[in-house]
């Protein structure tokens, strides 16, 4: 009698350890996985990242663009994508229509017009006017400059 009645208990500490068994596999499963599920409580949802383009951008950025960027820039508001020096060089580039160099994030290569000798020459004197005479304010270090 006494061996079955140990059967008998030690078959059912055996289903019963499997049951707790399995109900402890399955809530840690749950519990790991809800790790990894956002969160919705007390968090940012939104992960967009807004960038506001130049006036510019996906225009033509030819000298007459460059200009009017030029004539709106004030060299004592810190520089931003409508606030920059388009004819300002950083390490010898350029920037795009965003006031934006080469190899920087969210670089935009400008839609650029065709360009002749005689028009290059003319750019070139309104340059080396521009350089006799430069915005007031327009230091290296200013809060509108890059360098």
């Amino acid at each position: 009698m006494r061996s079955e009645n140990h059967l008998h208990l030690s078959s059912h500490n055996f289903k019963s350890n499997t049951i707790m068994l399995k109900s402890i596999t399955l809530l840690s499963l749950v519990a790991s996985a809800a790790a990894f599920a956002p969160s919705t409580f007390g968090t940012r949802t939104s992960t967009a990242v807004f960038y506001e383009f130049g006036e510019y951008d996906d225009k033509m950025w030819d000298n007459e663009a460059k200009k009017d960027i030029y004539a709106k820039w004030d060299p004592a508001t810190p520089r931003s994508s409508m606030n920059f020096n388009p004819f300002e060089t950083f390490l010898g580039n350029s920037p795009d229509a965003s006031g934006i160099y080469p190899g920087e994030k969210w670089y935009k290569d400008p839609q650029r017009p065709d360009v002749s000798y005689a028009i290059m020459l003319a750019e070139k004197a309104e340059i080396e006017e521009r350089n006799a005479n430069p915005k007031a304010g327009d230091a290296p270090g200013c809060a509108g400059c890059k360098n």
